[in-house]
């Protein structure tokens, strides 16, 4: 149908909050790998995460996005959705009567998500990176950078979500809570590309012609295949947004997405662009499973089907 559909944004919103609960942990030892100092490995960081902050270092910050993730997956999906649907009906006044799925309306529907969501999400994402950063060991007062506090000892720069949302306001004005947007909208917009794309097309790939929709299991594999994908070719920017949103925690190193490219190449080599690859992309499958499996299931429940359905 070509009319605008809320129940894909409800599903998304609860599709949104599955993702966090299964993703959050490997979300903050990617944070640390990438913008931290100290962890060789991603088994390393794991065990060094455990070891100084137990069990819970592996959820600092999860409380805003649990939050605001819902919210922001219910947005995406629901203007992914209804952007693929809309150009669907503008293309083809009978929908049936043309292919289920056009690469040219994913493809413009993703982008448009992909937009969407740094408006929404880079302020999210900056204080989720700062909360789990600010424990990371301060090394870097001897590199003549410009402290951002007096005295750092032991003392976390933020004392959780609406601290640091104020904090940042202060020092850095409105504008701060977008810093490294140029970044996420480079990451965004290809990564929604190659989230949603292998999601619509796996899903029908696996499933059988017979069926009138991929079933749970379908969805399950197809959604942590896209998004292990999509992470994965998203990490050299994902690594440049997480140093650009990192960075003003303690000092301020960056001048914006260029400088940040080109002083990670100098001081650590191409390497750099890689780090926390592996993890990206091992989050990246569980994370989006629950994702699309959530959003699914919850839209049969919305729309009493009892056959999958597709975004």
């Amino acid at each position: 149908m070509g009319s605008f559909q809320l129940e894909d944004f409800v599903a998304g919103w609860i599709g949104g909050a599955a993702s966090v609960i299964v993703g959050h942990p490997l979300d903050t030892v990617k944070a640390r790998l990438q913008a931290g100092s100290g962890y060789g490995s991603t088994l390393s960081c794991i065990r060094t995460v455990y070891r100084r902050e137990s069990v819970f270092g592996f959820f600092k910050g999860m409380s805003f996005p649990l939050a605001s993730i819902a919210v922001y997956n219910s947005v995406v999906f629901g203007v992914f959705s209804n952007t693929q649907r809309f150009l669907s009906h503008h293309r083809c006044r009978e929908p049936e009567a043309g292919p289920p799925h056009v690469l040219s309306d994913l493809l413009l529907a993703s982008m448009v998500a992909g937009m969407v969501s740094v408006g929404l999400g880079a302020p999210v994402d900056l204080i989720k990176i700062r909360l789990q950063m600010q424990t990371q060991p301060f090394q870097e007062a001897n590199l003549g950078l410009k402290p951002r506090v007096a005295a750092l000892g032991e003392q976390p720069a933020y004392q959780g979500p609406v601290h640091c949302f104020a904090t940042i306001v202060r020092t850095e004005g409105l504008v701060g809570l977008y810093r490294g947007a140029s970044a996420m909208l480079l990451r965004d917009i290809p990564g929604y590309c190659l989230y949603f794309i292998p999601y619509v097309f796996l899903s029908d790939w696996i499933t059988p012609e017979a069926c009138a929709g991929p079933s749970p299991c379908a969805v399950w594999l197809a959604g942590g295949m896209a998004g292990a994908i999509s992470w994965g070719t998203a990490t050299p920017m994902d690594v440049m947004k997480s140093r650009l949103q990192a960075d003003g925690v303690y000092v301020n190193k960056y001048r914006g997405v260029l400088d940040c490219i080109f002083q990670s190449y100098q001081k650590e080599g191409l390497k750099v662009f890689f780090r926390g690859i592996t993890v990206n992309a091992v989050r990246g499958f569980p994370m989006s499973a629950a994702m699309f499996l959530g959003y699914e299931l919850s839209l049969q429940a919305i729309r009493g089907d009892h056959v999958g359905t597709s975004p």
